[in-house]
């Protein structure tokens, strides 16, 4: 059984930097490798949205809210998803979620969410 296990949330400062983390269980490093890889965040009352994905290639793809200022990496040994946030903004407040999906599947994990919060 697949688990997602974020951590890295918190409260800092704009323009300050943040790093996320989510790291699975449950499974192989084969099996980590194969998965599309993305970062949700939603704020309260808003839908959730995609932050950014990678894809088993490592191809990194983001919305253009976040683009230039944040960076998503993946170690397969570490079965390890990262989510490297600098020049925080207060619109860049929310919970953000980690999820793996299985390409050609319909298999989805997701992570438990972390608070980020940017304010002074």
């Amino acid at each position: 059984q697949v688990q997602l296990v974020q951590s890295g949330g918190g409260l800092v400062q704009p323009g300050g930097s943040l790093t996320l983390s989510c790291v699975a269980s449950g499974t192989g490093r084969s099996i980590f490798s194969a998965y599309v890889l993305e970062w949700y965040r939603q704020a309260p009352g808003k839908e959730r949205d995609l932050v950014a994905n990678i894809s088993s290639n490592g191809w990194p793809s983001y919305a253009d809210s976040v683009k230039g200022r944040f960076t998503v990496s993946k170690d397969n040994a570490k079965k390890t998803l990262y989510l490297q946030m600098t020049s925080l903004k207060p619109e860049d407040t929310a919970v953000y979620f980690c999820r793996a999906k299985l390409g050609g599947t319909n298999i989805v994990h997701w992570g438990q969410g972390t608070q980020v919060t940017v304010s002074s």
